[in-house]
Formats: C-alpha cells, structure tokens, sequence
C-alpha cells in the first residue's frame, strides 16, 4: 500500500486556519465568561475561559437600564428599516443601469462614479441635513443611507448575468419593468441580495456616529453609542430609587456591567449572520466577476 505523502503546504495551511479561528473566538468566550462573573471576584484577574464565580447579576441589572431598552429598540428598528428600504432602492437604480437603452445611461455612470470617490465632508453633509429637517429625527438613519453606488455596482453586475431573453419575454407579455424588477430580478437575486443585506444590516447595527452627530434627544440614541457610553463611564449603573436588589447590586462592577452590554449588542448578529452565510460567497463572486 502506497503511503501517503506530507504535505507542508495544507498543514500549514489548517494550522493558520485554526490559529486563526482561536483568535477569532477567543474574546467573545473571554467577555461571555466575564459577564456571567461575579465582579468583585471578576477584579482578581484570571477570569478567561469560564466564569470563576457565576452570577446573573450583570445581565438583570444591564437588562433593567432604561438606556439599553432605548438603544436596542432604536437599533432594531433602523436595522430592520434600513436594510429592507436600502435593497429595495439600491436595487431600483441597478435595475435601471443594467438597461442599455436607458438613456443618459453613461452619464448617470459617471455622476455615480465621482460620487463614489468624492465626499463634500462632514460639514456639508450636516448643513443638508439640517436643511432637510433630518436633524434630531429617526429619518436620519434611513433617508441618507438609502443609496450606495458600491452596492448598486454589485447588483447591476449581478443582473446582467440574467439572460435578455428573460426580460425580452416578460415584456412580450406585457409586463412594465417595475413589475420585472420586482417578479423577475429581485426572486433571482438572492445571493446578491443577501450579501448586500448582510453588509447592510451589520453597518447600521454597528453604527454610533451619525447618533452621536445627528441626534440629541435621548429616546433617538442607538445602541452602540448606549455601549460606547457606558464603557467610557467610570462608574457602574446605579439605582437610585432601590429597583435592584442590594444583594444583586453587590455581585457587580463596572467591568463586568460593560462585558455584559457588550455581549447583549453582538448576540443578534451572531443569530443572524449563519442564516446568510451560504449567499455570502456566491453573492459577492458572481457580483464583482459578471459585467
């Protein structure tokens, strides 16, 4: 029997691989086991893999922060919102590019291109804003991010890998473009669509700074900047008014409190992320590759 040959390259290959995953996960197991941790236990150090003395006494006093409640409602709804409004746009005006007999179709191109590589700044895009009466309101997470020229870029590529005689026949069937956009291209898209979704989701789930700028009503303030808040904080959630338990209270400190936000900020798109994975990979290859 021929024995098998070493090799080198796939065992270095797994080892990076596994090296790589260890040091991916590693500090979501490192802030899980200090969030179920007793914090002044959690203050003597050494607490990596699994919480030395457990408690739930971070997560039911970071559940009862009426900040968190706020910020997790406010992100849900955005994301939610503004990922099903940005495909939904962002896939019009793909629809519309991948026709050659659009007219003024090239100079749409270039307009969308400068725009891809040129901002007015942070100040214009505030004065636009404010002149728009975006300020201080919820639309101010969904309005501007509407559009992206990437993502278009992405999807009309992908559409033009739809033959012309799909859409030759609809239109023979006396089918407009809304409804063959609609019927047609969006049903065979869902690899595209689901990888844009994805980037989508995850940036206006991780996002802070248009809150931190746009907004100053704290019933608009998001999640992250809530997380961003509180680490900053030098001290623990109080309560004032006695809600939580002294002996709840004594089992928690300011360290474990932010190990136990953070946790509860990243659980959704951990849950959610699986269910796309499988487009990912199709979605961004056919995307970029197909012109």
């Amino acid at each position: 029997m021929k024995q098998a040959k070493f090799d080198w390259f796939d065992t270095l290959n797994y080892s990076w691989l596994i090296l790589f995953s260890i040091l991916t996960i590693f500090p979501i197991v490192y802030v899980l086991a200090g969030s179920f941790n007793d914090g002044i236990d959690y203050l003597r150090g050494g607490v990596f893999f699994l919480p030395r003395k457990p408690t739930s006494a971070n997560y039911y006093a970071i559940l009862r922060d009426q900040r968190l409640v706020t910020g997790y409602r406010v992100t849900v709804l955005r994301t939610v919102l503004g990922t099903l409004t940005h495909l939904l746009f962002t896939s019009m005006v793909a629809y519309g590019m991948s026709r050659r007999h659009l007219r003024f179709r090239n100079t749409y191109w270039w307009i969308n291109l400068f725009t891809l590589f040129f901002s007015g700044g942070l100040i214009p895009i505030f004065m636009v804003l404010k002149a728009l009466g975006f300020l201080n309101t919820f639309n101010v997470y969904i309005t501007p991010l509407l559009y992206s020229v990437f993502n278009m870029i992405i999807l009309h590529n992908f559409f033009r890998t739809i033959p012309d005689e799909i859409h030759e026949s609809a239109m023979m069937d006396s089918a407009g473009d809304f409804r063959i956009w609609l019927q047609i291209y969006l049903p065979l898209s869902k690899p595209a669509l689901a990888t844009i979704a994805l980037w989508t989701a995850v940036f206006h789930w991780n996002a802070f700074f248009d809150s931190m700028l746009f907004t100053t009503d704290p019933d608009l303030m998001t999640l992250q900047l809530y997380l961003m808040k509180l680490i900053k904080e030098s001290a623990a959630i109080t309560d004032s008014r006695g809600r939580i338990p002294l002996v709840v209270r004594q089992q928690y400190t300011p360290e474990t409190i932010r190990l136990a936000a953070i946790m509860v900020s990243i659980v959704p798109i951990i849950m959610v992320y699986p269910f796309l994975q499988k487009y990912f990979v199709k979605g961004i290859f056919l995307g970029s590759l197909k012109g």
